[in-house]
């Protein structure tokens, strides 16, 4: 499925909407739509990140508890201290941003597979702040934070309010740096040259390490975003509510086509793989199937994915 084009991968997710829409009640109405939106902005976020750490060759397990950690220590700061949504952003981001120059580092340095190095984080991080926090949950949210913040707002005739939400608004930012950056910047020439052939990259004279600090930055950096929409959503702070997590953003972005080798993929295929599986997991609930199964489900998807991708480039190399 991964190396299917953009245009087959669309003709998924419209077969796959009409069906559901024939064989359910609910997926069509705008109240599911709405809420399938808010929902998954934080997967949307968290994918455009791994996307790009995906572009550079590299792959990064941590983010779960990057956001985690990221929005606790937000939320811990705003309980006591008055300092608005910028505030909210800037602590967050930058608490992101550290945590993902830390994997950068490290996987720059020892030079040894990134996903080892992350999983290994992922369960530092995990550990310190359990051990920080003793599992503690957060509930104490300024009543500011609690308010719905909707911008274009319309009430349908049940009396439901949709409109462009806070949620929506984060991610298309998301969507909108992420696409400056992989299409419209030279750093992001240099990820996919990073990704193609990082021997090559480094010959040419591009600074390897700058590059990591960049690519694992700003999957920190939008792990600090999703820890804003997450915290903003459930209005609590659970210190393993993420955990696990890091597969399904994983099996979003590498549907939508990103190569776990490097050097591949559009923003435009990650945006329809978040949508598709969204899109499927919504069904599954929408048919009352068991959220176990949204797992296996999950897991299926990136072993076609990387079936597909396997097969597609024996074929282009003749193999």
């Amino acid at each position: 499925m991964k190396t299917l084009s953009n245009k087959i991968l669309l003709l998924t997710i419209i077969i796959l909407a009409i069906v559901l829409t024939l064989t359910t009640n609910d997926f069509a109405t705008i109240e599911n739509i709405y809420d399938v939106i808010n929902n998954y902005s934080m997967l949307m976020i968290l994918a455009c990140g791994l996307f790009v750490v995906l572009l550079s060759g590299g792959i990064d397990i941590s983010f779960p508890a990057i956001t985690i950690i990221a929005q606790y220590v937000m939320i811990s700061f705003i309980s006591d201290h008055n300092i608005g949504l910028l505030g909210v952003f800037s602590i967050s981001i930058i608490i992101g941003i550290l945590l993902g120059f830390i994997n950068a580092i490290i996987v720059n340095k020892l030079n040894v597979p990134s996903i080892i190095i992350t999983i290994s984080t992922l369960n530092i991080f995990y550990g310190a702040l359990l051990y920080i926090t003793k599992g503690v949950w957060l509930y104490d949210y300024p009543s500011w934070f609690q308010q719905e913040f909707i911008l274009f707002k319309t009430v349908n005739t049940d009396g439901f309010e949709y409109g462009l939400s806070f949620q929506a608004m984060v991610a298309l930012i998301a969507i909108l740096l992420t696409w400056i950056i992989t299409r419209k910047s030279s750093i992001g020439r240099k990820i996919y040259a990073l990704g193609g052939n990082k021997d090559a990259a480094s010959r040419i004279g591009f600074n390897i390490l700058k590059l990591h600090l960049f690519t694992y930055g700003y999957m920190g950096l939008m792990s600090g975003l999703a820890g804003v929409v997450q915290s903003y959503t459930v209005q609590s702070v659970a210190p393993d509510s993420l955990l696990g997590y890091e597969l399904t953003v994983l099996a979003a972005v590498v549907l939508g086509g990103a190569s776990l080798s490097g050097g591949k993929g559009t923003l435009s295929g990650t945006i329809m793989g978040v949508t598709l599986l969204a899109i499927i997991q919504n069904g599954l609930n929408l048919l009352n199937i068991s959220s176990y199964w949204q797992t296996v489900v999950t897991g299926i998807i990136i072993i076609l994915s990387v079936s597909a991708t396997a097969l597609g480039q024996r074929k282009q190399q003749g193999v």
